[in-house]
């Protein structure tokens, strides 16, 4: 999605522009069935970020760094190219940071966090019969972007990867919902802006309000006693 202007490709950056990529991010998870003797691990796992739709994201991020739980060896991995994911094993579940590096080194890199899931009540994923899948869809909004990353950005590629077919997610679905929960949490907030404002207003009035009585105070003191 993108809001147009007038296009400069001399240098430096496209005013006036928005572009919007939308991504998921987030992890698989597959129990083994029983704890593993040889180090305790009970889940394979993969953690991700990944087009919204079929698209080759590498176009425009240059590489993505996952941090993972310190007791992992070489706990922070870096991916150059996609898929853009790491898969491990483990027993435990915890935060995992993912930063996204734009083609362009002047693009300030994107943080992301992530709860890593293992654990779920469906008996089927319980017993380790189907995959647990927890992603969510997230937006990336370039203002004023640079005009490598403006091409870049206006000039998908579509992925040479095949669709990952480990996820029942309705992407479509998931993007309304969330912008659902955007558009109402906009609206608390417009609301709450609303609210500041009206009482700041009342502040500012009451305020004014003393002001006038003590300049009429200082008025009647002063004619009282012949002030000049």
């Amino acid at each position: 999605m993108e809001e147009t202007a007038s296009v400069d490709y001399g240098g430096g950056r496209v005013k006036g522009v928005t572009i919007v990529k939308p991504i998921i991010y987030g992890n698989i998870a597959r129990y083994f069935g029983k704890k593993r003797e040889e180090d305790g691990h009970t889940h394979a796992w993969t953690v991700y970020v990944r087009p919204c739709q079929n698209e080759d994201i590498s176009v425009y991020i240059k590489k993505v760094q996952f941090k993972l739980h310190e007791s992992y060896a070489n706990s922070v991995r870096v991916i150059n190219k996609p898929p853009f994911e790491v898969q491990e094993t483990g027993w435990g579940e915890f935060e995992v940071q993912i930063k996204l590096f734009f083609i362009d080194t002047t693009e300030k890199p994107l943080t992301l966090c992530h709860v890593l899931k293992l654990f779920q009540s469906d008996t089927a994923i319980v017993m380790g019969k189907k995959n647990l899948v927890a992603e969510q869809y997230d937006e990336i909004v370039f203002n004023d972007p640079t005009a490598t990353m403006h091409q870049a950005l206006t000039n998908p590629v579509i992925s040479a990867l095949p669709v990952r077919q480990d996820s029942n997610t309705d992407y479509e679905e998931l993007e309304e919902k969330t912008l659902a929960k955007i558009a109402a949490a906009r609206k608390v907030v417009k609301q709450d802006i609303a609210l500041v404002n009206e009482r700041l207003k009342l502040v500012k009035d009451a305020t004014h309000h003393l002001k006038r009585e003590v300049a009429r105070l200082d008025v009647a003191q002063r004619e009282e006693f012949g002030y000049s």
